[in-house]
């Protein structure tokens, strides 16, 4: 039981890594999403997985239990929350990286329902590094075509006059 505790915590603690990010960056889904999408996540994984043990105890036959469908059960289910987040205004769409992230969160849940705690932590880590890293650059690149389409524009103001 202290094991299945020690998940459900870890689960908890790495989604919460993950949405403190996008909270920070003041997004629709933050810290207590993302920590939710890897609790469940965790929570589904084990379930399938004690599933297989009790139809086992039952030596049930032609029943099959396979704990994968579960797990794209999870997937699925958190596509339909992503595609909730994604939002088209005008000609660009919103919400795209958090959905992503709520996808790869949910990823996490289950490994640390399999009990891959290292590849858990890994895979948190390079999720962060990728919504701040890259966010962090995305922003960077942005300004500066920004700046240069404001240069542009400001040339072309100075040679009409």
């Amino acid at each position: 039981m202290w094991i299945k505790i020690f998940q459900f915590l870890l689960a908890i603690f790495l989604g919460a890594l993950i949405g403190l990010e996008r909270e920070w960056r003041r997004k629709e889904a933050g810290i207590r999403t993302f920590s939710l999408i890897s609790l469940g996540a965790c929570l589904f994984t084990i379930v399938g997985f004690h599933l297989v043990a009790f139809s086992k105890l039952l030596g049930s036959a032609g029943v099959r239990v396979d704990p994968t469908i579960i797990i794209q059960g999870i997937l699925v289910g958190i596509g339909f929350i992503g595609a909730g987040l994604i939002i088209q205004k005008e000609f660009h769409v919103e919400g795209l990286t958090t959905a992503a992230g709520l996808w790869v969160t949910a990823g996490i849940g289950v490994l640390v329902g399999i009990g891959e705690y290292a590849l858990a932590v890994i895979g948190t880590v390079l999720i962060i590094g990728v919504l701040a890293g890259l966010g962090y650059l995305e922003g960077e690149w942005e300004k500066r075509i920004f700046l240069k389409e404001k240069s542009k524009k400001e040339e072309k103001k100075e040679e009409s006059q």
